[in-house]
């Protein structure tokens, strides 16, 4: 399928998913919001994609929401202002449900980042199962510097992501978190000299985890999101009935079966497929 701001390639089991608007900076505008949703609530159900790669092309990562698209929400408006104010409200969580589907994808999400992360970039950023960077990248939350707190979903997540005191920092002032800082913080995991650098190196870690079980990958991805908003006794009687429903399976015996034989296992897609 076709996108505007998107390019989605679906080969060996990986999704590369690429902002594709560099001559606007990856600006999310208009066709930006429905794309991102559309694209990742489909490849939750693809049973081709067992990892998501998520990257950019031009000089920047993307300069956040496009100012002629936030526009529409400080647009004048007439009429009662308590309907005005729950207009706007559903605007802003129809925005946030676009993120919320990368969050909610079923396999693992992996995203690039070089240049600029700016604004609703860094809200994107947050929603990924792990982040990379190149050595010239850094993260803004730019919202505070036009007179907004941040509302598509960086001031929730961040803080589980890396220390409270810091997040709060860069939340009030929106100073730049560069990639030595970012990954000293924990925010990303690594970083590459450049691009290419980075494309290669998060293709290496998609392919590793595409040869792992889709089951066995999703329940890893389920538990750790169940981790985040529970206590360690409720994950770990989680985990214990999620294993006694789907511990046995062909997945288990395919990989004991490939370890005992010195080989590499196949899997069946999550699906089903083979």
């Amino acid at each position: 399928m076709s996108y505007k701001a998107f390019q989605v390639e679906i080969e060996n089991g990986i999704a590369q998913v690429t902002l594709n608007q560099p001559e606007s900076m990856n600006a999310m505008g208009e066709a930006f919001w429905p794309e991102c949703r559309e694209i990742f609530e489909s490849i939750s159900n693809n049973p081709d994609v067992r990892v998501v790669v998520v990257t950019s092309t031009g000089k920047h990562f993307s300069a956040g929401m496009d100012l002629g698209f936030f526009a529409k929400l400080e647009a004048p408006a007439t009429g009662d202002p308590g309907r005005m104010s729950e207009q706007r409200r559903r605007f802003i969580l129809d925005l946030q449900e676009s993120f919320n589907a990368i969050e909610r994808c079923n396999v693992p999400v992996l995203i690039g980042v070089h240049g600029a992360a700016i604004g609703g970039a860094v809200d994107m950023v947050c929603t990924c199962d792990t982040r990379y960077c190149t050595e010239d990248a850094y993260f803004a939350i730019q919202e505070i510097k036009i007179g907004m707190t941040a509302d598509l979903g960086t001031l929730q997540r961040l803080p589980h992501l890396i220390p409270s005191g810091l997040a709060r920092e860069l939340a009030y002032t929106g100073r730049k978190l560069k990639a030595e800082e970012a990954q000293a913080s924990g925010f990303v995991t690594r970083v590459f000299v450049d691009h290419e650098a980075m494309i290669e190196g998060l293709m290496r870690t998609a392919q590793e985890i595409a040869a792992r079980s889709p089951l066995a990958v999703a329940g890893s991805k389920e538990m750790l999101d169940y981790a985040r908003g529970h206590t360690i006794p409720e994950g770990l009687n989680y985990i214990a009935t999620w294993n006694a429903a789907m511990i046995v399976t062909d997945d288990l015996k395919e990989g004991l079966r490939a370890q005992s034989e010195k080989r590499l296992p196949k899997y069946h897609d999550l699906l089903g497929n083979s």
